[in-house]
């Protein structure tokens, strides 16, 4: 009798155990859904109302007031959940232990699949003293120590000055997300991004 009572027990923990993660799930995929909804939309109105969201999302509205404190606070979530896949991304990239050209490749790639996918998101800033400030500056850091593999490998030329190659390469991208691909080849825009800070536009053969 103990026995099985004993064995009740667990398999009404487990149950239980089994539920709060599926609730849990449940209520995490509602939130992406929420932050996905917020980027479409606030994308092509930013003073969109947060019903338009909630509709988008399709969810109540008072689903969206349950999980944040306000419209401003679904925004600092949603810049945060973006920040934090770039960041993610650029480290996944293993850009201190790739060949600095495919490392560069890859973190171009991911940087601009992000920067495109979370436009609005990313275009965003944080408090100098807030985790998105400091995720944007874990990768700067990143981005000059492979600037600098690059410079000791020979990909890059050994009198460019490293905060000068990334503002170069900043910009590049940048433009790059202003006119993504209608096909969605971040690859592609990847490599335009890489070959132009490489090799400039200039032709190969020109004179003077």
């Amino acid at each position: 009798m103990r026995r099985d009572m004993a064995g009740d027990e667990q398999r009404n923990k487990t149950d239980r155990g089994s539920a709060g993660r599926a609730l849990r799930s449940d209520a995490e995929r509602t939130v992406r859904r929420i932050l996905e909804a917020a980027e479409r939309v606030l994308r092509d109105d930013p003073a969109a109302p947060v019903e338009r969201i909630a509709e988008a999302a399709g969810v109540a509205r008072t689903t969206i007031h349950r999980r944040f404190a306000s419209r401003e606070a679904l925004i600092d979530e949603m810049t945060l959940w973006a920040v934090r896949q770039f960041g993610a991304a650029v480290l996944a990239d293993r850009p201190d232990t790739l060949p600095p050209l495919v490392a560069l490749h890859q973190v171009t790639a991911d940087v601009l699949r992000i920067k495109i996918g979370w436009g609005y998101a990313m275009s965003r800033g944080g408090a100098a003293d807030s985790e998105v400030a400091r995720i944007h500056a874990d990768v700067r850091a990143e981005c000059d120590r492979l600037f600098r593999r690059a410079r000791d490998a020979g990909v890059v030329r050994a009198d460019v000055e490293i905060d000068w190659a990334r503002r170069v390469y900043y910009a590049l991208i940048h433009e790059a997300t202003q006119h993504p691909p209608a096909d969605g080849d971040t690859d592609a825009l990847a490599s335009q991004v890489v070959n132009t800070l490489l090799h400039g536009i200039g032709s190969a053969d020109r004179a003077g």
